[in-house]
């Protein structure tokens, strides 16, 4: 009979083997991987600096998660056609020709530019406080009504396209702390509103991936006093220049915020 001792030693020894197992063939996954990177300008990282070169008005960063990832793991091919102000539309018409039936890896955020992002973030920005109530409302309201199906058809057609392909979709970050001492001429009540528009997106978004089996990666824990007013280093542009950076990520929101989040999911 073993000793309780030997056997606890066993079990340990057994327990390493089995990490090392997994962490070498995640990483051999990896390096085998076909990962395109598809979405709008979160996942294409405008606000992070170092566009590429070809990427021209869409803003490719290499500083993006997904370029990160790329550096990280050394995929066997890597295509990244994500662009700022994409549209579901635009990634269904314009990005999808990047899969395939070898693409092994697949990631996306996309959405918050069809519930009118920009054009509610400027008005909570330069309006009345009812002014910023009515803007987020009608955009929590395509978010629940109009956006789901949208989704579907677009996750439908990624399945399609990349059917051996897994799909891991980036969820928004909550843009401000509600409270704290920052003083940026815009108040909780407009804070408050705007973080609860992303509650909604998130949710719509979460659930229409789990729907067509595709993970979501949740990144409002991580940003956690991290957001504008937060106590902890920022990772969001507030408002800036070049004006379209505004509310995106900065670099340390990609590389420590975006990344580690896709990272366990990938």
């Amino acid at each position: 009979m073993l000793r309780p001792a030997r056997v606890m030693s066993l079990a340990v020894t057994a327990a390493l083997v089995s990490l090392t197992t997994l962490a070498t063939a995640g990483s051999a996954h990896a390096a085998g991987a076909n990962y395109v990177a598809l979405g709008d300008s979160y996942a294409a990282g405008l606000g992070a600096g170092s566009y590429t070169s070809d990427s021209g008005s869409c803003k490719r960063s290499t500083n993006a998660y997904a370029y990160l990832w790329k550096n990280a793991h050394a995929p066997a091919s890597f295509k990244f056609v994500a662009c700022a102000g994409a549209r579901t539309g635009d990634v269904l018409n314009g990005q999808l020709a990047a899969l395939s039936s070898t693409t092994t890896l697949v990631s996306i955020s996309v959405g918050g530019n069809d519930a009118g992002f920009a054009s509610t973030m400027q008005t909570c920005v330069l309006d009345s406080e009812s002014a910023c109530l009515n803007a987020v409302a009608t955009a929590k309201n395509y978010a629940t009504s109009t956006l789901p199906g949208k989704l579907d058809q677009l996750y439908s057609a990624i399945h399609a396209k990349a059917p051996n392909a897994r799909v891991v979709v980036l969820g928004y970050p909550h843009l401000y702390k509600v409270g704290g001492s920052c003083i940026l001429g815009i108040g909780d009540t407009k804070r408050a509103a705007i973080n609860g528009a992303a509650d909604v997106l998130d949710d719509v978004v979460a659930k229409r991936a789990a729907n067509a089996g595709f993970a979501f990666g949740d990144v409002r824990s991580i940003f956690r006093e991290h957001e504008i007013c937060g106590s902890a280093t920022t990772w969001l542009h507030s408002t800036t220049l070049p004006v379209e950076e505004s509310y995106h990520p900065k670099a340390a929101g990609q590389s420590a915020g975006y990344l580690p989040v896709f990272s366990a999911q990938a």
